[in-house]
């Protein structure tokens, strides 16, 4: 497995040297400001005080004693069994909240650990598709050269029914048409993510703090007011390594959640005037893990992915499309 990854990245970085880059850059900025932000509302949190978490699912319904504004769904699973951390891919408040698995309680609750094999798992499916798209965006980031000149634009709404996870780009570079090899150059982008078993974070901030996270992203600042606007000036940011994106979550727990991927296809879009950037729509496919189709079954599923999704493109306008572009 080892030898055939390393051939397969020999060969794309032989021939297509056009936009990929060989390294992942990893310094960030939002990302710095993200850890800063963090660690800000955690003291600002004080004097600690207990809230009651009543768990029900497997093994046994129980109730935990937690902190309130500090503890996660993530710290009870830890205290009912390490399988339950590692494939709970989001959880469920009361039972109708959908809540992230990192993202801190604030109240006495109930508690459901949600993962991709239970009779609904329609909730934790929506979250895996709107994480796909996450995660492309943190590959995309990684795999393009610096002279390509990569914005990440957005991405719409999860819906499965499209058969396809999408982000939406821009590049200077104009009449991209990405190789076989390109492709899957970016697949093995996204299962290498998987690999490194990331925690997803999330972080509501302020509109001021996000527009200086994304101050080099034209896009994102321009999204940003009308986001913050129609959230009472809050903006919600993830991270999973150092990248860093706007996303109404939930999202799941871990980029190693993540399991069979194909990215299938990159669509150009014409651009909304003559002066802007080139857009693209890339789109992919992809099992959570431990969930496995045979061959024959998946590519029916590749073949899917490869058609345009009919999500609201980007060179729509964007003030009349807030809650289409931003999953």
């Amino acid at each position: 497995m080892v030898f055939k990854y390393s051939q397969i990245c020999t060969n794309v970085q032989r021939h297509h040297r056009r936009l990929f880059s060989s390294t992942a850059n990893r310094h960030s900025t939002a990302s710095n400001l993200f850890t800063e932000e963090q660690q800000r509302q955690k003291k600002k949190v004080g004097r600690i005080e207990k809230i009651e978490i009543r768990y029900l699912g497997t093994p046994t319904d129980t109730t935990l004693i937690m902190n309130r504004g500090l503890s996660t769904p993530y710290d009870c699973a830890r205290h009912i069994g390490e399988k339950y951390c590692r494939y709970s891919a989001l959880a469920l408040l009361d039972n109708n909240t959908p809540w992230d698995m990192r993202r801190p309680i604030e109240d006495s609750c109930t508690l459901q650990l949600l993962n991709f094999t239970s009779s609904e798992p329609h909730i934790a499916n929506k979250a895996f598709w709107r994480s796909c798209s996450f995660l492309l965006g943190a590959v995309l980031q990684r795999s393009f050269k610096q002279e390509a000149g990569l914005f990440l634009h957005s991405f719409p709404k999860p819906n499965i029914k499209t058969g396809s996870f999408v982000h939406d780009i821009a590049l200077a570079k104009d009449g991209w048409k990405p190789s076989t090899e390109e492709l899957r150059a970016l697949s093995i982008g996204m299962i290498k993510l998987a690999q490194e078993d990331l925690p997803v974070e999330r972080l509501d901030v302020s509109n001021d703090i996000a527009l200086e996270m994304f101050r080099g992203n034209p896009y994102k600042r321009e999204q940003i007011p009308n986001i913050s606007g129609q959230n009472n000036g809050v903006v919600t940011v993830y991270r999973v390594g150092e990248h860093v994106d706007i996303s109404k979550g939930p999202m799941i727990s871990s980029s190693g959640l993540l399991g069979k991927c194909t990215i299938a296809a990159a669509h150009a879009v014409s651009p909304a005037s003559t002066n802007q950037l080139a857009l693209y729509r890339i789109q992919g496919v992809a099992l959570p893990v431990g969930l496995n189709i045979n061959h024959f079954a998946y590519g029916i599923l590749e073949d899917r992915a490869k058609k345009l999704n009919p999500a609201r493109l980007p060179n729509e306008p964007y003030e009349d499309a807030v809650s289409e572009q931003v999953a």
